[in-house]
């Protein structure tokens, strides 16, 4: 049988066409499959690196929340959670971004961590307004003790000026005071070699304020050289922070009112001429001074 190339020759140039037409097609689904493909890898890879980012964001607040969290309790569940994202975050580093099973329960985990999170921001957030609450009112303490300290200092200072000004109220005073030379008759001399005696008198001022009952009167006569006339070296009282010598001692019964004293001193050393002078004591205080001159 003889084929008529003629004839077919339009039914070939059909099929050609066809088989083009076919392949054409076919080639433009590929490509445009293939670039929905790699678009939708690339979405992938997009939202993998924006969900690292998150977990690196959240991971930043866990670790910055620990500066600011001074209860133990609460800090060890900041850590444990922090570790936590850490976990995750080494997950989410080896997960493929393909893998969408796997990114959307990461995503899950996150939400759950955000939540976490917001109870111990809430947490804390109370905790630091306690804190803050107690802070002042710890201040107030503070300035409430230091007000009453203040107060009760000067209450202690007032009262120790009230009581050294009663102690000064109550201080005894010798005035009058007079000292004279006289001979065995007890006639008033001017030189000491006609004088067998001093005879030392004065008066006890009347005071009110001052504690009646048994006082010690001690009487210092100091020599132009400065000496203190005593019979006996361990003739002493207790005056201030040391002990003076005395050469009198006269205990008398004070009752407040003005008492006069006389005391005396027999002459039984050598005295040289000059400027003596007599101190009074009582009750750890000075009362009285006065001096007297005598010749030879």
């Amino acid at each position: 049988m003889k084929i008529n190339l003629k004839e077919n020759i339009p039914q070939l140039i059909a099929t050609i066409v066809v088989l083009v037409v076919v392949l054409v097609i076919a080639i433009i689904f590929v490509v445009t499959k293939t670039r929905q493909v790699s678009h939708l890898e690339q979405q992938y890879a997009i939202e993998k690196q924006l969900l690292e980012d998150e977990y690196e964001a959240i991971a930043l607040q866990y670790e910055g929340f620990k500066f600011s969290v001074k209860n133990d309790s609460l800090l060890e569940k900041l850590e444990n959670e922090q570790a936590k994202v850490q976990r995750l975050q080494e997950e989410l580093k080896l997960t493929k971004a393909t893998d969408q099973k796997e990114i959307q329960r990461l995503k899950k985990e996150l939400e759950t961590l955000r939540q976490i999170l917001k109870t111990y921001i809430i947490q804390i957030d109370s905790l630091n307004r306690l804190n803050q609450e107690l802070q002042t009112e710890n201040i107030q303490i503070k300035q409430q003790y230091q007000e009453t300290s203040r107060t009760l200092s000067q209450i202690a200072r007032e009262r120790e000026e009230l009581s050294h000004k009663v102690s000064l109220a109550a201080k005894l005073d010798a005035i009058n005071i007079n000292v004279k030379a006289v001979n065995d008759r007890g006639k008033e001399q001017k030189r000491l070699s006609r004088s067998t005696r001093f005879v030392i008198s004065f008066t006890i001022a009347k005071n009110i304020t001052a504690e009646p009952g048994e006082r010690i009167i001690y009487v210092r006569i100091m020599t132009p050289d400065g000496n203190v006339l005593t019979k006996n070296p361990s003739d002493t009282f207790p005056f201030e922070n040391g002990n003076l010598q005395y050469s009198i001692k006269r205990i008398i019964e004070y009752g407040g009112e003005e008492m006069p004293v006389t005391v005396y001193w027999n002459i039984e050393e050598y005295l040289m001429p000059g400027t003596y002078k007599v101190d009074i004591f009582a009750d750890g205080n000075h009362i009285g001074s006065h001096s007297f001159t005598m010749q030879e």
